[in-house]
């Protein structure tokens, strides 16, 4: 019933949208400011007319984050149609894009998650929880793009990525916001843009302290970022350092069937002992130089380090796992300027050196879980990619996009303890090991008219193996058996505005093979086919002067392509953690300038939490309500109720090692903070 009411909301909208009558006149499409104009800097690196994309590709501007002031990513991106990311505790999550939600080196592999365009950590060492480590909390936007990157990204580009971008530093003002909420959440963000000259300044923090939800369960987690522009004449250069630190104890998975309904079990912690530490920094320096008037060099060399240790109270094992890695790579790229046509010629770069250690201290009743050291290794990576992007306007409605990555990688793998087998865990001999990816890209784009456009597209994502994919092995699998991972992707959509109404909507279709994934006995799996179509509609229309309805909603399918009978997996069954519907509906009223309410209804589908499709999660229904209010110049005060209906819910369903197992979602919980600018 929840799905059927969903979607009939989301079609009459979208038929609404596309009702003949509410097609307004060309000479009032003149006088519109269009919505293709909206520039993005995601698939090129340097910035683009929406008008220009051959694919599905999202934008949240800074007023949408700083209003939403979420307590994690996920409450902001999961507005995105396609976007799924499931909390876990604490800062932790797992992500989905046009995906299932992923877990181990294929969560870690699957999505790009960047900082400015670069990066947050190297390709083969991601981290599945990456998105706590970017400062979204005062982030200058983030772009989303679903499916494969263009030609400008390679690995861990496969089902999409993320992009947060740091604010500006021509902005010329300060602002201070704090906040206090339940379960002794604390959180301040502070920031300053100043401009002497041609020289621009920015600077942000963000200090964060949660109590928790469930016992033992607290966090500190502190974040700074900075970041200078200089701009005169034909040289512009823009320099970036970030840091984090994350502080947190974690709660685990609580179990049994439908244990996040208990109110007592889901502010348990069955895990008191497991916590999460974390730190990272990240420097970058972008150069651009207009060579003529049709030639651009950019050049943006970076370096990265961080650390990371944690309890993996997910697993039996409960091991204890130290891992870190520090990077430098160059992101070189020409472009040439034609006319409207474009064409742009790049080479990336980069070295990494990585270290994993994880030990397992306690005995269990799985007997292949042993006790004592499970792997001690180093691994230095190399990885070069060249690419080729162009962009031809064919004919004053057609823009034709293709482009072309090569992307090399290369492991030099150093054991630090025996090469033998220990319970489930194999330990190679030192070894070298390459891979190599080609990732063609094509897109059409046609133009309707001013506001409106067609678009398809077709992309190739692949990935080199993790690290921890390739040398954290166990006795099911062969050394040097793994291969990339390749996705291809099609996809047909359109943009635009009719009337009062702006829309996006896309139908797409992908194959995916050599798909890593843990299955529900916790063994790899390093050889998986899947499957994957869907649609997804993004529309907002303006119902009258002080009331918008904005609907973000996705139904799609993720289906196993292989059988594996040791792992449950049947040919046609559902990818396990794969809802099929979600949306998201916000009310949006403004009575006035100075004050915006919004009223949100989250929808998780239903949806299979094992390979066997033998066991299923009922999905989810919330509320949240927002408002705030500038009560004069400079003040503005600022608040939200999630989960106003005080709903049982789970965050994130599982079924593993024999059992149903839950993240439980919080009850209800209130916010009110004060923001100042000046």
């Amino acid at each position: 019933m929840r799905f059927h009411s969903g979607l009939a909301l989301g079609l009459g909208v979208l038929s609404s949208a596309f009702e003949p009558m509410a097609l307004p006149s060309m000479a009032a499409e003149k006088e519109t400011k269009s919505p293709l104009n909206e520039i993005v800097v995601t698939t090129n690196r340097r910035g683009a007319a929406l008008a220009e994309i051959p694919n599905n590709i999202a934008r949240l501007n800074a007023a949408e984050i700083t209003f939403l002031a979420s307590d994690h990513l996920s409450e902001t991106l999961n507005r995105i149609p396609g976007m799924n990311i499931q909390r876990g505790n604490g800062q932790e999550h797992l992500t989905s894009m046009r995906s299932p939600v992923l877990t181990s080196g294929a969560g870690a592999g699957s999505f790009l998650y960047l900082e400015d365009g670069v990066p947050l950590r190297a390709a083969g060492f991601a981290n599945v929880n990456g998105l706590f480590e970017a400062h979204s909390e005062i982030a200058g936007g983030v772009e989303i793009v679903r499916g494969p990157g263009s030609a400008f990204y390679g690995s861990n580009a496969v089902h999409g990525l993320i992009n947060v971008l740091t604010p500006s530093s021509r902005a010329e003002h300060s602002t201070l916001d704090v906040s206090v909420g339940s379960f002794e959440r604390l959180q301040m963000n502070a920031t300053t843009s100043q401009t002497r000259g041609a020289t621009g300044f920015f600077g942000g923090l963000t200090l964060t302290h949660e109590g928790g939800y469930r016992q033992h369960a607290g966090l500190d987690q502190q974040k700074i970022t900075l970041r200078s522009d200089w701009d005169k004449g034909d040289k512009r250069l823009t320099f970036t350092l970030s840091g984090h630190n994350l502080n947190q104890e974690t709660a685990g998975f609580i179990e049994g069937p439908d244990a996040y309904k208990d109110s007592e079990l889901a502010r348990s912690n069955p895990n008191p002992e497991a916590y999460r530490y974390t730190r990272a920094l990240r420097t970058a320096l972008r150069y651009e130089q207009d060579i003529t008037e049709t030639l651009t060099l950019a050049v943006t060399p970076y370096a990265r380090w961080n650390e990371m240790e944690f309890l993996m109270h997910f697993l039996p094992s409960q091991a204890l796992e130290e891992n870190g890695h520090y990077s430098f790579g160059a992101q070189n790229t020409l472009y040439w300027d034609f006319g409207e046509n474009r064409f742009i010629l790049g080479a990336d770069v980069e070295w990494t050196k990585g270290t994993l250690k994880e030990e397992q201290f306690i005995d269990t009743v799985f007997g292949t879980f042993t006790k004592g050291l499970h792997y001690d290794y180093d691994v230095e990576a190399l990885v070069g990619a060249l690419y080729a992007h162009g962009e031809w306007q064919t004919t004053e409605d057609l823009r034709v996009i293709a482009g072309l990555r090569v992307e090399a990688t290369e492991y030099d793998y150093d054991n630090k303890t025996s090469a033998d087998v220990v319970g489930r865990f194999r330990r190679a001999a030192d070894r070298r090991d390459t891979f190599v990816t080609v990732t063609p890209k094509l897109g059409l784009v046609y133009q309707l008219n001013r506001n409106n456009a067609l678009f398809a597209n077709y992309a190739r994502g692949a990935r080199a193996p993790q690290t921890t994919d390739a040398y954290r092995l166990q006795i099911k699998q062969v050394v040097g058996e793994i291969d990339e991972e390749e996705l291809d992707s099609f996809e047909i959509g359109a943009r635009g505005q009719v009337g009062n109404t702006t829309y996006q909507v896309a139908a797409y279709a992908m194959r995916k093979k050599n798909f890593f994934f843990r299955d529900a006995a916790g063994f790899n799996v390093t050889d998986g086919k899947t499957r994957h179509w869907g649609v997804e509609a993004d529309v907002i229309t303006q119902l009258c002067d002080t009331l918008s309805l904005g609907i973000g909603a996705a139904y799609a399918r993720h289906i196993y392509d292989f059988s594996n009978t040791a792992s449950g997996v049947v040919d046609g069954n559902d990818v396990d953690t794969a809802p099929r519907f979600t949306a998201n509906t916000r009310l949006t009223w403004t009575p006035r300038e100075d004050i915006r309410t919004e009223l949100e209804w989250v929808h998780m589908g239903d949806y299979y939490t094992d390979p066997a499709n033998a066991h299923r999660y009922d999905g989810h229904d919330l509320v949240n309500v927002r408002a705030s209010w500038e009560v004069k110049e400079g003040v503005e005060i600022f608040g939200a109720v999630r989960n106003l209906t005080n709903t049982d819910y789970a965050e994130r369903a599982d079924f593993a090692f024999s059992d149903e197992r839950y993240f439980p979602g919080e009850e209800r919980a209130g916010e009110i903070g004060i923001r100042l600018r000046f």
